[in-house]
């Protein structure tokens, strides 16, 4: 089930932030969006590459990333259905805030070692 986006965004000065980080919110979504970085891949290599994501969590986080235009779908009609996914022009402006997150994480993995 998809969940509800905000229907108000509080327009304090941390406003667009807020907007922005309402899109990529999730555990998986900008693991995803890192993933469609050099070009379309099917639901299932998405799913190995993203390691322990279950099936329905990363179909859900896929409906919510399309639902806000960030990636694209497309559906290749054939036997067996193939499904590709990729980074719309809208998601394609979020690759350097995902690269400076992944910077940011392998210069501070030592933080996570300590979990």
């Amino acid at each position: 089930m998809v969940k509800s986006r905000h229907s108000r965004l509080d327009c304090a000065p941390g406003c667009a932030v807020e907007a922005a980080i309402s899109l990529i919110d999730g555990k998986w979504k900008a693991v995803i969006l890192y993933h469609l970085q050099d070009g379309p891949v099917r639901f299932n290599e998405l799913r190995r590459r993203s390691g322990s994501v279950t099936q329905r969590m990363l179909t859900n986080q896929l409906r919510e990333l399309e639902t806000d235009g960030l990636i694209e779908r497309e559906i290749f009609v054939q036997v067996p259905p193939r499904v590709e996914y990729r980074l719309s022009d809208r998601g394609s402006t979020l690759l350097p805030i995902i690269e400076a997150l992944k910077a940011w994480g392998d210069a501070n993995m030592d933080l996570f070692a300590r979990r």
